[in-house]
Formats: C-alpha cells, sequence, structure tokens
C-alpha cells in the first residue's frame, strides 16, 4: 500500500498571513492537529500544529528558561522560542522545512519517517501542490482494510520449508539450529532458542507465510549463561 492509499483529500489549509487566533479556530473547527500553510499560489510554505500554540504569552504559557538553558542553547535558540511565543501570523509561527512524500510512498517508508522525525502527520505533494495528507491515525485506519492477503494454493513441502527457512534466515534475530519439519502445510518446529522473543518472532513470522496451515511450536528456551573469569 502506499501513500495515495491512506491519505485524506480533503486538506484543510491556511493562508500564511493568517492570525494565529484563526489558526486555532481552523484547528478545532475541524478536529485536526495540524494545519499547512499555503501561499497566494497554493504552494505549501509551512506547517503549523497544536505543538506551535501551547506555549503562548495571551494565555501565561510560553516558556521561562533558565540562567543554564539560556547559557547552553545559544542567542538563536532563545530567539526562535520569542518568536514561537509571540509571533501574530502563521508566516512567523509555521514550520518551514516541512517533511513531505509523494503518492506512491510505501507506507513502511512513511511509518519510518513519522517515527524517524517524530512527528505526527506527513503532507503529499506533487508538483509542489498538496494533494493530501497522511497522519499516524490514517496507518492504524489502514488495519481495518488491510491489503488482499496473496492466494495461495497447496505448496509442496520441500517448497515451503525452503520458503520457510529463507525467510528465517534473513532475520538478523535468528538464532540458527532450528529444525522446521513440514507435512502437507503442517509445520513442527524442533530445536533450542535464546529467548521467548525469538521463539515467538518465528511463531509469528510462520503464521502469514503462504503455504503454512498449522504450526507445532515445539522450541525449548535456553538462555545463554555468561561466564566470568
Amino acid at each position: 500500500m502506499n501513500a495515495a492509499d491512506v491519505m485524506v483529500t480533503n486538506v484543510i489549509t491556511a493562508r500564511s498571513d493568517a492570525s494565529v487566533q484563526e489558526i486555532a479556530q481552523t484547528l478545532l473547527a475541524n478536529r485536526i492537529s495540524a494545519v499547512p500553510v499555503v501561499n497566494e499560489a497554493g504552494n505549501m510554505v509551512g506547517i503549523i500544529s497544536e505543538g506551535d500554540l501551547i506555549h503562548r504569552v495571551e494565555v501565561g504559557t510560553e516558556r521561562h528558561p533558565s540562567w543554564w538553558l539560556e547559557f547552553m542553547a545559544g542567542k538563536q535558540v532563545l530567539a526562535q522560542e520569542l518568536i514561537k511565543s509571540h509571533a501574530r501570523r502563521a508566516a512567523d509561527l509555521m514550520t518551514r522545512d516541512v517533511i513531505t512524500v509523494n503518492a506512491d510512498t510505501p507506507l513502511s517508508e512513511l511509518a519510518s519517517l513519522l517515527d524517524k522525525h517524530r512527528i505526527k502527520r506527513v503532507p503529499v505533494m506533487d508538483s509542489g501542490k498538496i494533494i493530501g495528507i497522511v497522519s499516524r491515525a490514517n496507518l492504524v485506519q489502514a488495519l481495518i482494510n488491510p491489503r488482499p492477503e496473496i492466494a495461495s494454493g497447496k505448496v509442496e513441502d520441500s517448497v515451503l520449508r525452503g520458503n520457510i527457512l529463507a525467510q528465517l534466515r534473513s532475520e538478523p534475530w535468528w538464532p540458527g539450529g532450528v529444525d522446521v519439519i513440514v507435512h502437507d502445510g503442517d509445520v513442527e518446529l524442533w530445536g533450542i532458542v535464546e529467548s521467548q522473543v525469538q521463539k515467538d518472532a518465528i511463531r509469528v513470522a510462520l503464521e502469514v507465510a503462504p503455504g503454512v496451515r498449522t504450526i507445532s511450536n515445539n522450541l525449548s528456551v535456553q538462555q545463554r549463561v555468561q561466564h566470568t573469569l
């Protein structure tokens, strides 16, 4: 699945000359947590989130840095903090360096971007224009209508066993030393692993493997003992 499959297309935007009060009203009225900011040509120039509005002088929630923070942060950071708490226009308050994706960006890459940059949503762009937006909630909603399962008929036991071992050996946590027995799609696992997590991970990996009917997980957990001199 790609961004186009889960994105919201009726994107609410704000003009760069909108006031802070107008931005707050837009967020509340539309029950959204962020709004892209566009210029007169409709091109995105930034984004404003609820996080940009919680430290404001109007309500007495602006930050008051301690002396050591003033010393460590530097003048640039402190100046930016004043802008965040006192700015009246979207152009001054918005985040300008916005992480964006294209409509064909895979969901796996999109999820990684959200995690890496610690953001909650990402605009979907086409030729400088916003065509959608994907939030963490949209990724959760995708679980309700997941991609169709790959149709799989009967898989020869030898082929299925080879596929299973190839998949497991490609995993960085694979402990090795596990015997996989396959008979008519029924899989038996024998051997020793280092933790319950490894045992569960092997089972989960097999549960989604095409051709597997049942799993008999007979793996034993035996943690390694570290000897000290």
